[in-house]
């Protein structure tokens, strides 16, 4: 056996600046439970940006993960609730000690 550490692996810490908790408080119920759904599949997901072709095709139908900018994957991504009706943008820090989720917007519509 070896004393090596192993890689961090979920779930996932998750935290939310200000605005997007503030948000996220006052939703209405109904997208409160589909973010409190969302934040279940990416806290336990191996990667939260779920990344190559067809790699999201395991979430929930009403789920989608893109980078909110195509031109670079690895900054923030977007989840888009129930067809665009709501959405998360959060990034996934990858530190060695305490990766985390960090939602930095939320809409529900």
């Amino acid at each position: 056996m070896t004393d090596q550490p192993h890689p961090p692996h979920p779930p996932w810490q998750m935290d939310w600046t200000a605005q997007a908790r503030h948000t996220f408080d006052n939703m209405p119920a109904d997208g409160r439970k589909l973010v409190l759904a969302v934040r279940a599949e990416l806290i336990t997901a191996t990667d939260p940006y779920y990344r190559g072709i067809d790699a999201d095709a395991h979430l929930p139908h009403w789920i989608s993960v893109r980078p909110l900018t195509s031109t670079n994957p690895g900054s923030e991504h977007i989840a888009d609730l129930a067809g665009g009706r709501g959405w998360l943008i959060y990034n996934f820090i990858r530190r060695h000690a305490e990766p985390q989720i960090t939602v930095t917007d939320a809409f529900w519509a």
